[in-house]
């Protein structure tokens, strides 16, 4: 039987055991796929090919959101994530034991993934842990270069794109996505004290704080609250052209991911930025229409 993160460290069996590949590459497939938290980690327009390196990829990642999120205790959350990326260099040291790892291995070669990406991922899950307020949006977009850009770079290089030019297209958009979810989940992050607000752009607009643990909505958090879209617009703006230089089935997910995020910005204009009241979301028929969007420009485009 598989288990998620939180249940698998507290059964010294399954953390002592030998893997076979099979069974790493079954785990890494049910996780993918079975996950409460689960999204659509294969899109039916990615070859089949890249299925099980998308799930062996994806299956790091959740394994050390989890390892950061669902611990419930700080100190234990570090020191996991300190042994995750012990179990990181094992892989790239030719000794994976995980049976993340024994499956990412192969990946990681064939494709070329660099152990600093996947390092880079597990400093976002520990930077959460000590850091739960940004000064300015500096500060937030070096956070978003290790929690959101390498996951970008992971997917581009799983699809054959390994070039700085594409990089820094991917790095505009994943930090466009952090963002736009960023100011969608305001009140989730509440509840964990976290605020990525920049605490400058608070200021400069006269709105303390204290008033968003209070939910206080007022002109004042609109006006903070415009000016960080627009933040976010721009560098889906940015990032866009990118679906103009990959193969057409990742362009598609590449613009319904732009396309999504920007759709996230649209919804809380619509609700006048208040997102102190209830967490904005893309309805199901909505969604549709993205697909179809995206299909159709997709397909009167050229092929890069």
């Amino acid at each position: 039987m598989f288990l998620a993160p939180a249940a698998f460290i507290a059964d010294p069996e399954l953390l002592t055991r030998s893997w076979t590949r099979e069974e790493s590459l079954a785990y890494t497939r049910w996780l993918a796929t079975h996950h409460y938290e689960n999204f659509h980690v294969v899109s039916f327009l990615l070859p089949k090919r890249l299925h099980q390196d998308f799930y062996n990829v994806y299956s790091f990642c959740r394994w050390a959101d989890d390892l950061a999120d669902e611990i419930g205790d700080t100190k234990e959350s570090l020191r996991l994530l300190a042994w995750w990326r012990t179990e990181l260099q094992a892989m790239y040291s030719g000794t994976p034991k995980h049976p993340v790892f024994v499956a990412l291995e192969d990946t990681a070669a064939r494709h070329y993934l660099l152990q600093e990406t996947f390092d880079d991922l597990i400093k976002a899950f520990e930077q959460d842990q000590l850091v739960t307020r940004y000064r300015n949006f500096e500060e937030l977009f070096e956070y978003c270069r290790y929690s959101a850009n390498p996951v970008g770079r992971l997917v581009l290089g799983l699809c054959g794109y390994r070039d700085a030019a594409r990089q820094e297209l991917s790095d505009a958009t994943c930090t466009a996505l952090q963002l736009a979810n960023f100011w969608q989940d305001v009140i989730v992050d509440l509840e964990k004290d976290r605020v990525y607000l920049p605490l400058d752009i608070l200021d400069k607009h006269g709105y303390p704080v204290e008033a968003l643990f209070e939910r206080r909505f007022d002109d004042r958090f609109r006006a903070v609250m415009m000016e960080s879209i627009g933040v976010a617009r721009d560098l889906f703006l940015k990032g866009l052209p990118l679906a103009e230089q990959v193969d057409r089935r990742l362009a598609i997910d590449l613009e319904l991911f732009s396309r999504g995020g920007l759709k996230i910005l649209e919804k809380i204009e619509q609700r006048d930025c208040n997102v102190l009241r209830s967490r904005p979301s893309i309805s199901r028929v909505e969604r549709v229409g993205l697909l179809l969007g995206a299909l159709t420009r997709r397909a009167f485009s050229p092929a890069a």
